[in-house]
């Protein structure tokens, strides 16, 4: 790797649909890496690579490709000044089902391209990505696409990303036609028209002067985007008022990067991926404005052994740190870990640290990815992606480093399951190729849980939505060749405390010879709303208030480990327990009877004593829905949703169509979508993804409580 300054790490997200395979494609057609462009709706698009993305026509794990893009080209020619850019690119699922694929993806990138329909707008899943994008404090573009389609409608989308997403978009472009007569656009930093010659892809242009009729729209736009950016540049600012004609390209560019890499505006570009319009401006675009691996904040991570935050720059010769965000099994060779690598260089062959495992690991080969092929290299350095083959032992998350200079790198944020099945499999010969089926699915995929009915002996597999396990169950036959009965989707409930209470549990046994002993004096209760913010990822605050030494410290840490496992099993129906807080505050112990296991007990003796007594409630999930309807479904679509016990959040109109949004219990939603097209004659369609989960109605926990106690089979 020759100048980190020319690396750009970049993803595109996006709602279902709104084209973000079909841009990728493109990008690789234009940088030459393809030279035949693959439809996704032919199932030929090289990042769809699954059997079941290419049947779907849908993308469902991340897929990352490397290329080169030669910026910046005169006419599409280069010249002298060209310089040749290094990409490593992601292309992320749409589907709220895979949304953990953008999770990693973004905990990774430095920068994002995010994709918007020109008809549609921002959607659910936009929203989704944004947070996403928003908690890594990753910079982004915004690409609004589709400009072809009847309806498009580019400003409309600009103050939809300003008003729904808060963010401050500002339009580098503005759109020369739209629908069928979308030709190019009009730069507003060149002030001069690009037109695109379909007969070569779009790969050549024309400048043409700012059209007659645009002129007094383009000095409007152009004045709102020299003075977003002009706080970056005082210079700019006394310029635009003296003489705005005084203003270099140059420098609007600088403002705009600086702007852009401070999160502090989205510049908004448009075009048509699928007609070859406007991908190669964007290409141009990452390379002025998104952030290289050193324009990025440096990389802070945690030294196990003292404890103190250390930064790693990205920097070939800093000691080697990488964090390890996919893992995929390849049929050909094996078990393959995607990681970033933040700092450092690593040569294949050699040996790295597992942070989370604390044991050592030889690479034996580092490959570049180009979606699902792998082509070897020697050696990989500071901010640049890439996959090793080699581990014995990995997990999604985990830090690798050099030995001798150990830290652990902050993982990244996964969202719990909402929806569970049962599976059984069919013969005996199935039984043995289901369980390591299901253990290589589980280490690629984070969402995924699986655990066994204690009462029924089935496996339980938890996953994001309906799509998903349908996914891991179809992956299970043709990839393991495992044939498995499945039961009806059950939801995925929580319990939760009211009330904290005071409890005293003691354990005592004698055996003859040395017995167990254990005294602990608690309170139990819901967690401070306070900590739940601060710890998002973290279910138990525990607090150890003993002092004295009425227990002593070594036994501290049993206790606090009973608890944490009392918790994936609540007290009123075996659910996991959400946001508990336990504070331990007096207790005593035996100088011969007293051990760890015994405070772990008595721990998880006290645990389900005191939960009965604090309320506990149980918890349902809750979804956020979207509708797109005619306007004449309004009526049946709504009173459905009603029956269903949603609460409708609001109605608005897009593209002719009438939107609809509510908050409606996950248990309630399944075939939802059959019932919407026999409501709307095939013409609504739906979104949904998961919100927040809250406590169920007395009639419907009493039904789950009662169906769980009864322990009924699930009926295949």
């Amino acid at each position: 790797m020759a100048d980190l300054r020319l690396q750009r790490n970049f993803g595109i997200a996006a709602h279902i649909d709104a084209g973000k395979t079909t841009t990728t494609e493109r990008i690789l057609r234009y940088t030459g890496m393809i030279h035949k462009i693959g439809e996704v709706h032919d199932g030929a698009a090289t990042t769809d690579w699954m059997e079941q993305e290419k049947e779907r026509g849908i993308t469902i794990t991340s897929a990352a490709v490397s290329c080169q893009w030669n910026f910046p080209t005169v006419k599409g020619k280069a010249d002298a000044n060209t310089k040749k850019y290094y990409f490593n690119i992601i292309d992320t699922p749409g589907h709220v089902d895979f949304t953990v694929e953008v999770e990693r993806s973004m905990r990774v990138l430095d920068g994002l391209i995010a994709l918007f329909s020109a008809v549609d707008g921002v959607e659910p899943q936009s929203e989704t990505v944004w947070r996403q994008a928003n908690r890594y404090k990753v910079p982004r573009i915004g690409f609004v696409n589709k400009m072809d389609r009847s309806g498009a409608d580019f400003l409309m989308v600009v103050k939809q990303v300003k008003e729904m997403l808060g963010a401050k978009a500002v339009p580098l472009q503005l759109p020369i036609g739209a629908e069928d007569d979308f030709k190019g656009v009009v730069d507003l930093i060149k002030m001069k028209g690009i037109i695109w010659h379909m007969e070569t892809e779009g790969m050549t242009f024309d400048e043409i002067p700012v059209p007659d009729d645009m002129k007094e729209d383009v000095d409007q736009w152009r004045q709102n985007l020299i003075e977003a950016v002009a706080e970056y540049d005082d210079k700019l600012m006394e310029k635009f008022f003296d003489d705005p004609n005084s203003i270099t390209e140059d420098e609007v560019h600088e403002a705009i990067r600086k702007a852009t890499i401070d999160l502090s505006i989205v510049p908004m570009m448009c075009g048509s991926s699928f007609k070859n319009k406007g991908v190669q401006t964007a290409l141009d675009a990452v390379c002025r404005y998104l952030p290289s691996p050193v324009d990025i904040e440096d990389t802070v991570g945690t030294n196990p052994d003292t404890g103190e935050q250390e930064i790693r720059k990205a920097d070939p010769k800093a000691p080697f740190a990488a964090l390890a965000f996919k893992i995929m099994t390849d049929p050909f060779v094996g078990r393959l870990a995607f990681f970033r690598c933040y700092s450092g260089h690593l040569d294949a062959g050699s040996y790295v640290k597992n942070m989370r495992s604390g044991k050592n690991e030889r690479i034996s080969r580092i490959m570049k990815m180009f979606a699902n092929k792998q082509n070897p290299i020697d050696f990989i350095e500071a901010g640049d992606i890439g996959a090793a083959v080699g581990f014995k032992e990995i997990k999604t998350g985990d830090t690798l480093c050099d030995e001798n200079h150990p830290i652990v790198l902050e993982n990244m944020f996964i969202p719990e399951p909402v929806i569970a099945i049962a599976v059984e499999p069919k013969t005996q010969a199935d039984v043995d190729k289901m369980g390591m089926a299901i253990a290589k699915l589980v280490e690629e995929d984070p969402t995924l849980r699986v655990n066994t009915d204690e009462d029924t002996g089935q496996t339980i597999l938890r996953g994001m939505g309906e799509l998903h396990l349908e996914i891991i169950i179809d992956r299970m036959k043709r990839e393991f060749k495992v044939e498995v009965n499945q039961g009806a989707p059950q939801v995925a409930y929580k319990e939760a405390f009211r009330k904290t209470v005071e409890h005293r549990e003691v354990l005592k046994k004698q055996t003859g010879g040395r017995g167990k002993f254990a005294d602990i004096v608690f309170e139990l209760g819901p967690a401070d709303e306070e900590w739940i913010k601060e710890h998002p990822t973290e279910n138990m605050q525990f607090v150890n208030d003993i002092f004295g030494g009425s227990i002593p410290r070594e036994f501290i840490q049993p206790i606090q480990k009973g608890f944490q496992a009392s918790m994936t099993s609540g007290v009123l129906a075996s659910y996991p327990v959400e946001h508990m807080k336990v504070r331990i505050f007096d207790g005593s112990y035996h100088q011969v009877d007293s051990d760890a296991m015994s405070f772990e007990l008595c721990a998880k003796a006290g645990f389900r004593e005191a939960g009965r007594k604090a309320q506990p409630v149980l918890l349902e999930p809750i979804m956020r829905v979207e509708v797109i309807t005619p306007e004449q479904y309004m009526g049946d679509v709504t009173g459905d949703l009603n029956r269903r016990r949603g609460m409708l959040e609001g109605m608005d109109s897009r593209a002719g169509a009438q939107v609809i949004k509510a908050k409606v219990p996950l248990s309630e939603m399944f075939g939802y979508v059959t019932q919407l097209r026999s409501l709307s004659s095939g013409r609504a369609t739906s979104t949904m993804e998961f919100s927040h989960y809250s406590p169920a109605p007395n009639n419907i926990a009493e039904e789950v409580i009662a169906k769980v106690k009864g322990k009924v089979k699930v009926d295949q």
